[in-house]
């Protein structure tokens, strides 16, 4: 690149890069996706390395899970669960009061074999 901005590129459209030397000195460059990475620290000439970060990337549309974005079909599943806990609850309420056990298996009784 020269002296001065080259009027023929667009700025505004070019990638703004991040670097950090490793003395810990930051700072960004505007660069062409063509153009090789810096390799020296602006303020103290220290060897430099591209900062990368994660982009901001939000799914939507069918075909994602269906906890993303509140979904209709969350709703439903959550009622679906509220309303099978409501009907185990009132079970075991039932079993409580007759005073039967709650585990459905029957008793079975050892008895001890006979001695002589």
């Amino acid at each position: 690149m020269g002296n001065g901005p080259d009027p023929s590129v667009s700025w505004d459209l070019m990638p703004i890069y991040e670097y950090r030397c490793t003395n810990g000195h930051t700072f960004e460059s505007i660069q062409s996706f063509s153009d090789e990475p810096l390799t020296k620290c602006e303020v103290c000439a220290a060897p430099v390395e591209r900062v990368l970060h994660a982009p901001a990337v939000q799914f939507k549309g069918s075909g994602f899970y269906n906890t993303d974005y509140g979904t209709r079909n969350r709703q439903r599943e959550k009622a679906a669960a509220a309303e099978s806990k409501k009907s185990a609850e009132s079970s075991e309420a039932k079993s409580a009061k007759s005073g039967a056990p709650s585990t459905d298996k029957p008793k079975t009784e050892k008895t001890a074999p006979p001695t002589g």
